[in-house]
């Protein structure tokens, strides 16, 4: 991909924290010892999800977000949806960002058509749009023969194939994916590939977070590494990546 370091941001994190406060119970010999002691309540404590995280993303980069579980990636993609407000900092956008995965918007009683109108209008698509294209969205996620069918019969693979579908069809200019490219077969995940380069050749920019390193490495310019809330490390995705298995490995 072309040098990005004139590019506009599209997406600007600037120090960024959010804390959790969980109540805890500590199970069921806590509660019948706090009982007998004549205490009911249950034991608070606050988790620090992200630490003062600062990232600046330009028009067009592919970011990829790793980490081990509870690192704060998936946290910090809800950050930039807009699904969460931060405790401290600020998050500017250029536009709204479209979160992939729009199974809220979604309804398993009806079928895989009548879904793709609703999901496509979820996204600000006029509905007549969204009848012109809804055949192709459907093929696009290999589900003609399942058009008709309740969304309840499809299998897992199926309804990822059909989210994805419906929510790259806009082709936003700010792209979120939370482990998405992972569902379905060797075939459609190519096609998925393929459909992020080209909405960020076209027009936009894609945050990928993801478990897989090598899915990163092969859909991602940019990666930034989090930890218990901070940044490990931040720069191109072969570098990043290396240093993130090695970790692994030695551990």
């Amino acid at each position: 991909m072309s040098d990005l370091a004139g590019m506009p941001p599209v997406v600007v994190l600037d120090d960024v924290h959010m804390r959790y406060r969980i109540f805890e119970d500590g199970g069921r010999r806590a509660r019948a010892q706090r009982l007998l002691r004549g205490k009911r309540g249950r034991t608070m404590r606050e988790v620090h999800a992200l630490k003062g995280v600062s990232i600046t993303i330009p028009h067009g980069q592919r970011l990829g977000l790793i980490g081990r579980n509870g690192s704060g990636k998936s946290t910090m993609l809800s950050i930039v949806a807009g699904l969460l407000t931060p405790t401290e900092g600020r998050v500017l956008a250029s536009s709204y960002p479209v979160l992939l995965g729009i199974s809220a918007a979604l309804n398993k009683e009806l079928s895989g058509h009548s879904n793709v109108i609703l999901g496509c209008t979820a996204l600000g698509m006029r509905r007549t749009e969204a009848l012109d294209r809804a055949s192709e969205i459907i093929a696009y996620a290999g589900l003609e023969e399942f058009a008709h069918v309740p969304m309840r019969a499809y299998s897992a693979g199926m309804r990822a194939r059909l989210n994805f579908s419906i929510a790259t069809v806009v082709e936003p200019e700010i792209l979120l994916i939370d482990e998405a490219l992972a569902a379905g077969d060797a075939r459609f995940r190519r096609r998925s590939r393929d459909r992020v380069r080209e909405i960020t050749e076209r027009a936009g920019s894609v945050v990928l977070v993801s478990h897989s390193t090598k899915e990163v490495r092969d859909m991602c310019d940019r990666v930034v590494w989090l930890d218990k809330g901070s940044i490990v490390m931040d720069g191109p995705a072969d570098e990043v990546t290396a240093a993130y298995d090695e970790s692994e490995g030695a551990t």
